[in-house]
């Protein structure tokens, strides 16, 4: 897929398990092609305009929180349908203003042939903007958790970490992340499906409700 085709169809159908779709775009870094980034995590987001209030404290905050993604073995890039030297000159406002630089690639979609391959276009906006689409991009591709937020509520970044530290944990112990888990917080562990392990149980929910053992 590339930025500059515009004769392709919107795919908003895509669901937790599917492969991203591969493209190739203009950023503020240079050219980004998104399987370039296969072999570590990748948070990519949309937002819908430069220059607008909840967007710039998105950026801001995001922006100063950068290295915890990059310690956590994630990258972040931005898309929206503003061009390239809009994104350079609301960058260099956030600088002057916050007195932080964003560093990390937002891609310009003018066309929206990105935005809308990856259901980011809502319908009531589907010629002007993306939405906040949030999509978890593990290793292999696979997208693995997605958020979506109207225009005029903000992302939360804690929440965008504990997410992608949730992930990494459930993927490194092979166990489950319960409700308003936090990191060090004890996983679960999957439920038995052996039909003598729930009825020798010492407790009604011990066989499908229990805390994971402690990695040694």
């Amino acid at each position: 897929m590339n930025a500059k085709d515009t004769a392709l169809p919107p795919c908003a159908g895509l669901r937790i398990g599917d492969m991203a779709p591969d493209f190739e775009a203009r950023s503020t870094l240079g050219p980004v092609k998104l399987s370039a980034h296969r072999g570590r995590w990748l948070v990519l987001f949309s937002h819908p305009a430069d220059f607008t209030p909840v967007c710039t404290t998105e950026f801001v905050a995001l922006a100063r929180e950068a290295a915890a993604f990059e310690a956590r073995g994630c990258g972040l890039m931005a898309l929206s349908v503003d061009s390239l030297f809009a994104h350079f000159a609301w960058l260099r406002m956030i600088r002057d203003r916050f007195g932080v630089e964003v560093r990390f690639p937002i891609i310009e979609d003018p066309t929206l042939v990105i935005g809308r391959a990856f259901g980011m276009v809502s319908a009531q906006d589907s010629d002007s903007a993306a939405v906040r689409t949030t999509f978890f991009i593990d290793p292999r591709g696979v997208i693995r958790a997605m958020t979506c937020y109207p225009a005029n509520l903000g992302r939360s970044v804690p929440e965008m970490l504990r997410i992608l530290d949730g992930l990494q944990a459930i993927d490194a112990r092979g166990a489950l992340a319960p409700a308003n888990w936090q990191p060090g917080e004890p996983l679960l562990q999957s439920p038995s499906h052996d039909l003598d392990a729930v009825f020798d149980a010492e407790e009604a929910t011990a066989w499908f409700l229990r805390d994971a053992e402690e990695p040694r």
